[in-house]
């Protein structure tokens, strides 16, 4: 019988640092840094732009303590920034700051990757959300690998929140996942048949200097390779707590459902990638505004019923992860709208990408303080 994994979750959050008075990208100063070791300790680290900060829980043993971990940890980052004179947003990409205009982190190997990929990792600042399952068989985490993929569109749906870019309305719900695809061995990896076939890849790309160590495979999904984990990476940083632990405890979810069929010797079926990568491409133009297609009939459906069936999906695994409260905070995304719905909205009303921008900071404190926010603005949807 197969021993259960520990389907432990680990949340990655990276956040803009912003100037309060004219909401542009901040790069940050490195008190916030030294405050942060403090009491944040190794959770707290910088990223190639100094403009960017990310912060990771420790492993969580189910959903609920993610959201005590997650929640402290955006509490502890926004009383160090503000008490730097800055603040904390959380959104995809940046509406109207350019990156030439956003210094590079001082690392080695941040300047590696500038020196491979140029103007493409340059230009890169982006903010995304990585969310890590506890599978400690590694045959068994590629099988849920192989199968999850088809999952990502319908998750990337959820989490999309960044429409602007260089001060445009790009037209696209998840524009950072535009930005991502110029890096090499990003989006949907292929079917792998074994572990031992995965690795030999990983080994090949090793000793032909296409990477430098296996964190260079910057897949949508991946086998971590120092965790016993699997990482979903496909995400935007969500702007709500409320909205990060909805998508961890759907993304912990489908990864117990998919080990539950394959161990009763069943299977979800697994789809060719380049399918996959049709669904994605929808998913980030439209987000839950428009349709993805349903592979087994073979035709077109609103993204927000192809929600519903994925957590009709999962529904008889959420009660023993005691994760059904969390899970049904995706149906508040699904009525009040993603990030992206969120700040068109604002835009539209507006026409102020400083007052998005200004929303967006409220949006990612919300939940930290024991008071109420106030509730986002209407997202209504597009014709």
């Amino acid at each position: 019988m197969r021993p259960r994994p520990s389907f432990t979750i680990g949340i990655e959050e990276e956040f803009q640092v912003l100037d309060p008075e004219t909401r542009e990208l901040r790069s940050h100063i490195q008190q916030i840094f030294e405050e942060g070791r403090l009491t944040l300790k190794e959770r707290i680290k910088p990223e190639l732009h100094q403009s960017v900060i990310e912060v990771g829980t420790e492993i969580c043993p189910d959903i609920s303590a993610a959201r005590r971990d997650v929640t402290s940890l955006r509490r502890g980052l926004v009383a160090i920034a503000k008490k730097n004179g800055l603040d904390i947003a959380a959104a995809g990409t940046h509406p109207f700051s350019h990156w030439a205009n956003v210094g590079i982190t001082p690392n080695a190997r941040y300047e590696q990757i500038i020196s491979d990929l140029q103007v493409v990792a340059r230009a890169n600042l982006i903010f995304g959300l990585h969310v890590h399952v506890g599978i400690e068989d590694t045959e068994d985490a590629l099988q849920i690998m192989n199968e999850a993929r088809y999952f990502i569109p319908h998750i990337l749906a959820l989490s999309v929140n960044s429409p602007f870019w260089l001060g445009r309305d790009t037209g696209w719900h998840s524009y950072r996942s535009k930005l991502f695809d110029k890096f090499a061995r990003t989006n949907v990896p292929d079917q792998w048949s074994s572990y031992a076939e995965y690795q030999s890849f990983i080994d090949l790309l090793l000793k032909t200097n296409c990477i430098r160590d296996p964190k260079q495979v910057w897949w949508d999904i991946r086998l971590h390779p120092s965790f016993k984990t699997i990482e979903f990476r496909m995400c935007d940083v969500p702007m709500r707590v409320d909205e990060t632990i909805a998508i961890a405890a759907l993304i912990q979810a489908v990864t117990v459902k998919l080990w539950k069929l394959l161990s009763q010797n069943l299977g979800f079926r697994i789809y060719r990638r380049a399918l996959i990568m049709e669904n994605k491409w929808r998913a980030a133009r439209w987000g839950i505004r428009g349709k993805l297609i349903d592979f087994r009939k073979e035709e077109e459906a609103p993204t927000p019923d192809l929600v519903e069936e994925l957590l009709a999906f999962v529904d008889d695994v959420v009660d023993e992860l005691q994760s059904r409260h969390e899970i049904e905070k995706v149906r508040w995304i699904l009525r009040n709208g993603t990030g992206a719905d969120r700040q068109l909205a604002v835009w539209r009303e507006t026409g102020d990408l400083k007052t998005v921008m200004e929303y967006v900071a409220r949006e990612t404190e919300h939940g930290l303080a024991d008071e109420a926010a106030p509730a986002p603005a209407a997202a209504s949807r597009p014709a």
